[in-house]
């Protein structure tokens, strides 16, 4: 009965390591990722980003760092808002900040105002010298 008791006991304490070693994976999958700070290995670490692309990232990071997602975009050939968001949703940050696509239909409504707003004041001058 002793050496099943062992038994059971070095069993329970494999189980606790393992649940570790578990949580500790876990918890380096979703650490964040800054482009400004991680190595090329880092970077290629990243679900989506292969080693042309780290290559491409690190020369351009060789220059200045990335100031915001949109510098890293403009910056870096191939990156465009999807694969961005593709990236921050792995743990890739800017300058510590996730991406954060812009609302395209809020920037055209207001590209739509800015226009309207715009063309008024030409048709209430026009509107004024007829009369």
């Amino acid at each position: 009965m002793t050496s099943l008791n062992l038994f059971s006991r070095e069993f329970s304490m494999f189980k606790k390591l393992l649940a570790f070693l578990a949580a500790m994976s876990l918890t380096a999958a979703f650490a964040a990722v800054d482009i400004n700070k991680a190595s090329e290995a880092e970077l290629d670490g990243i679900k989506g980003v292969g080693p042309a692309t780290s290559q491409r990232i690190v020369a351009e990071r060789k220059k200045s760092e990335f100031k915001s997602w949109d510098d890293f975009i403009a910056r870096v050939k191939g990156v465009g808002e999807k694969n961005a968001a593709k990236f921050s949703a792995e743990g890739m940050t800017v300058a510590g900040a996730p991406y954060q696509a812009e609302n395209k239909t809020d920037a055209k409504t207001a590209k739509k105002d800015e226009k309207a707003i715009a063309v008024k004041p030409a048709a209430s001058a026009a509107s004024a010298a007829k009369n």
